[in-house]
């Protein structure tokens, strides 16, 4: 006997199916056992690899991007455009969802009409994307990654003529029983995502809009791999693109090392380059470091006169980062500014020497006192210093300093708050001399050391009191130094010169006591078993 209680109809569940992708018109087939969702494995090597069409050279090297997400042993791929599941690296690729097998007569009659219905549809389906994605490209790393990618043939020939070429040349060589689906291995690939991104980019109809929210930096990775696969219209995007916006210095070395790779004939890459490259001649460029020079030390106000130093002795320095064969300065350009500065000085030390007993200094139509000009034209001829100081060009200012005899009548009969200014040029050089900074002549040191050693001496507590960037340590450590690169007898009349300076003043002036006990030493315990030595 039969149950009389009516059956119910079996209903299979059906799958969520996908939502359209962004750049296929065409109807994304449903979830099946064939299509599984993401999952990580090793890759097993495969003894029947089906043969393909290898890429040319022209796109085999890509650069090395922080965007790059594929590991290796994992590989992708790409159902419609903008989709990637994973698949062993080394089996044999296969369309997914494969027709299924024809159900036998037993199972069409059980079958429930919309179970049959949904198969239909299924298998149609299926064909349909064999039809579309009739293309099979393979991204092989260097590492052993792969991405297998599942295109359309007629979007890949429209856009680039590499895979144009290679996809004719395929159908040419097709048979009558030949399966319909071409295959294209590129060779160590090293930035997989570059690659896909560029690829993605021949389905989109607004490329400009999809290189904004790629930004700078991958936007180089796709225009280099679209120069490799001749995608004209990827590279004329990326190239108004790049003109159009800002870079990071990493993006721009990053393009420049592109362009040095990499040709691109078109007039928006000329803007480019033109960004890059500067066309001035070592002239032009020794002209405006000159003109530039000479702009700071003649500023009247003292705020931006002291920002712009700052900025043009960081970019004029060997440390600069923008600094390359140091060619850009011509030495004498700095002391023909060197010497004007010192000429002014001159003429405001005349004018101290004039001004009114009563220490009411003159004051010019800029309304500057005579002391603020003195100082700005001091801290002009510091700030040149350190410029030739750090090119190893200051030899000859040494034998400048020695020479202002005007400066040195000036010290002695100016009052010791304008005099001392003299002392922070010659703080400069002692210390320069005495941390080897400087390396010049013995007759020039010994004259330098000679002519502002004595005013040193008598500026030193106002030097305390108006440091204005001095280290006092550093200079008594490096005074004492400097005075012990001099011959034993000159060393000895200088430092019987401090010894009684310091008796009087004590702290107003610079405690050597270590460089003369060096002195001593040399002078008197070594000096009788030298003497010794040469009388033999």
């Amino acid at each position: 006997m039969h149950d009389s209680t009516p059956q119910k109809p079996h209903h299979s569940r059906r799958e969520p199916p996908f939502r359209r992708s962004w750049c296929c018109p065409f109807t994304v087939p449903p979830r099946s056992p064939d299509n599984p969702a993401l999952r990580h494995h090793h890759t097993k090597p495969s003894q029947n690899k089906p043969e393909t069409t290898p890429l040319s050279n022209s796109v085999n090297s890509l650069p090395n991007s922080p965007q790059s997400t594929i590991r290796p042993g994992l590989v992708g791929r790409i159902l419609s455009p903008g989709r990637v599941s994973p698949i062993d690296s080394d089996a044999p690729t296969q369309r997914l969802n494969p027709p299924s097998p024809s159900p036998s007569p037993s199972a069409m009659i059980s079958a429930t009409p919309e179970k049959t219905l949904m198969r239909v549809k299924e298998k149609k389906e299926e064909e349909e994307r064999a039809r579309i994605f009739d293309v099979r490209l393979n991204l092989k790393g260097k590492n052993g990654a792969s991405v297998v990618l599942e295109l359309n043939s007629e979007v890949l020939s429209a856009n680039s003529e590499v895979f144009a070429a290679l996809i004719t040349d395929f159908r040419n060589g097709l048979s009558g029983s030949a399966p319909n689906l071409c295959r294209i291995e590129v060779p160590e690939v090293q930035n997989f995502s570059a690659f896909r991104e560029t690829i993605e980019l021949m389905f989109e109809d607004d490329i400009p809009r999809q290189l904004l929210k790629i930004g700078v930096y991958r936007s180089i990775d796709i225009l280099e791999v679209s120069a490799g696969i001749v995608f004209t219209k990827g590279v004329l995007s990326c190239l108004k693109y790049l003109e159009a916006v800002p870079w990071s210095e990493e993006e721009e070395e990053k393009l420049r090392s592109l362009f040095i790779k990499v040709q691109f004939d078109d007039e928006t890459a000329r803007d480019i380059l033109a960004r890059l490259y500067s066309q001035n001649s070592l002239d032009s460029q020794q002209t405006l470091a000159r003109e530039l020079v000479w702009s700071i030390t003649t500023s009247i106000d003292a705020n931006a006169r002291n920002e712009l130093k700052s900025l043009v002795k960081s970019l004029l320095c060997k440390s600069s980062v923008y600094e390359k064969d140091y060619s850009d300065l011509n030495k004498e350009d700095i002391y023909v500014v060197c010497q004007s500065c010192l000429d002014a000085l001159v003429s405001l030390f005349e004018e101290a020497i004039c001004s009114d007993t009563s220490g009411k200094l003159a004051k010019k139509e800029t309304g500057k006192s005579l002391i603020e000009r003195i100082s700005k034209q001091v801290d002009n001829i510091n700030w040149l210093l350190e410029i030739l100081l750090d090119r190893q060009m200051a030899e000859e200012f040494v034998e400048m300093w020695a020479d202002q005899e005007e400066l040195l009548r000036g010290h002695e009969t100016t009052s010791p708050m304008v005099r001392y200014e003299l002392s922070r040029v010659s703080a400069m050089l002692f210390t320069a001399i005495g941390t080897r900074k400087l390396h010049c002549r013995l007759q020039a040191r010994l004259r330098v050391i000679q002519a502002w050693f004595g005013p040193m001496l008598l500026d030193f507590g106002w030097l305390q009191r108006c440091r204005k960037g001095l280290d006092m340590r550093a200079l008594e450590e490096a005074m004492g130094h400097a005075l012990l690169t001099l011959p034993l007898q000159q060393q000895y009349k200088l430092f019987m010169e401090w010894f009684h300076c310091f008796s009087k003043y004590s702290t107003e002036c610079p405690n050597l006591s270590k460089a003369f006990q060096i002195w001593w030493r040399r002078s008197f315990l070594r000096g009788s078993e030298t003497y010794a030595i040469e009388s033999r």
